[in-house]
């Protein structure tokens, strides 16, 4: 690991002075001489550079930003977390469980305890894939400036199953699984202190717009916080996921679906897929198979079909399709 010099910031505005870099850009060839990113819980960054593939000349350490971590409720405006929320303050706020179940599932099966307690909200979102070729300094592959995914015709078994054609990769986030079925959006400041606020779908970059990232994060911007809508009473959620272990692993497939109901039927849905593709999906045509259904085993069955009618899958994770039925079906008789 290389030698570097660190920074506690005080406040957005003072971290925002001091970047020059984000994490994708430190990686590329194109980063800048003597590159500076943030940390806040430092899970990923650390792995990162543990790997040898970002090598920081300076880190500003944003976790000990007042009010960041703040999370906040309210019936009319919704939900915000603060970027430096971490895991385990999200799985144990009492409202997220109560009103935004599918998002309290997700944060708890991420990682482990120990994991949940230093992961940052902001810093899971922002995440680089863990696609072990992208992770091996022995492999440069399309992330990381070749025109070659390693993945496609070699050890292909997590990888995307859907929008597959440039990257194999998955995104690693089970959390922004959830966020992305409630419509969470997600408040961006740069340094001229200008706020943003972009939805979480058009947060994620897809391989095939620019391989060198997954987010639309510049240098000089940062993540504040997420916000979710209000929801109501008649508003269900759930969420799961399947890894190869059920503690410590990423998702070999995770969903999330958000319903509103009239009794039995579904009048409107939102259904995500995470590790189905390089970013998080919302699936519209099995969002389309619910609406107006009878939440039944039949509906199940046939959402499930229609989630995965335009999967294409690799030489090696075609299994994947019959577990994202599977789960698919679970999640909406769970609701029902």
């Amino acid at each position: 690991m290389n030698k570097f010099s660190w920074y506690n910031a005080k406040s957005v505005e003072e971290a925002l002075q001091e970047v020059n870099a984000t994490v994708s850009e430190a990686l590329s060839p194109k980063s800048p001489e003597a590159p500076a990113v943030f940390k806040s819980g430092g899970v990923d960054l650390l792995d990162l550079m543990k790997e040898g593939l970002v090598k920081p000349h300076k880190i500003i350490n944003i976790n000990q930003i007042e009010g960041l971590d703040k999370i906040t409720y309210d019936k009319k405006d919704g939900l915000r977390m603060g970027a430096n929320a971490t895991l385990a303050q999200i799985e144990a706020h009492p409202q997220i469980k109560e009103t935004y179940l599918a998002l309290h599932q997700a944060v708890a099966h991420a990682g482990t305890p120990q994991l949940r307690t230093m992961a940052s909200l902001g810093g899971n979102l922002a995440q680089r894939t863990r696609c072990w070729y992208f992770r091996s300094i022995h492999h440069e592959c399309l992330r990381k400036g070749s025109g070659t995914c390693f993945a496609r015709d070699g050890e292909n078994e997590y990888h995307a199953i859907m929008k597959n054609g440039a990257c194999a990769s998955v995104h690693a986030s089970s959390v922004a699984t959830a966020l992305l079925a409630f419509d969470a959006r997600v408040e961006i400041q740069n340094s001229k202190g200008k706020k943003n606020e972009v939805n979480l779908a058009d947060f994620f970059v897809a391989p095939g717009d620019d391989s060198s990232r997954e987010n639309i994060l510049e240098a000089d911007e940062l993540i504040t916080a997420v916000m979710v809508p209000p929801t109501s009473s008649k508003m269900r959620s759930y969420y799961m996921k399947q890894g190869a272990r059920e503690s410590y692993d990423w998702a070999l497939a995770d969903v999330a679906v958000v319903a509103e109901m009239s009794g039995t039927t579904c009048k409107k849905a939102s259904v995500a897929l995470g590790a189905a593709a390089p970013v998080p999906l919302l699936s519209k045509p099995a969002a389309q198979a619910l609406e107006g259904k009878i939440l039944d085993e039949a509906t199940a069955s046939s959402t499930a079909e229609a989630a995965m009618k335009g999967a294409t899958p690799l030489a090696k994770n075609g299994y994947k399709v019959p577990l994202f039925k599977s789960i698919i079906k679970r999640t909406i008789l769970a609701i029902a």
